[in-house]
């Protein structure tokens, strides 16, 4: 499955309602660790059709990243049943981000 571009029209659709968990990756265009961090979630959403897999630029959805308290990025976090079920700050390998789940 690929990557779903998540932003304030889609956010409920996609990631409050899903059926399956969601993992969320807050980035932003000139964050070094979020270009290292971006290949790894791009391969997790390839590899595992049991989650679904969303990144949200926080310069453009400034209203999500708020909501979800976001000071540092990249931010890793995972939704189940419409709740955050855990959350990760910094670049991390893809283990560690698998972890997560």
């Amino acid at each position: 499955m690929s990557v779903i571009n998540i932003n304030k029209n889609n956010f409920e659709e996609e990631v409050l309602k899903s059926d399956k968990p969601v993992l969320l990756d807050f980035w932003a265009a000139w964050c070094g660790p979020c270009r290292m961090v971006s290949p790894i979630i791009d391969e997790i959403a390839e590899e595992r059709e049991d989650i679904k897999v969303g990144k949200i630029n926080v310069d453009e959805e400034m209203e999500l990243a708020a909501k979800f308290g976001v000071m540092s990025i990249p931010m890793l976090v995972v939704i189940k049943d419409g709740n955050v079920a855990n959350k990760a700050v910094g670049a991390r390998p893809k283990e560690e981000i698998l972890e997560l789940l």
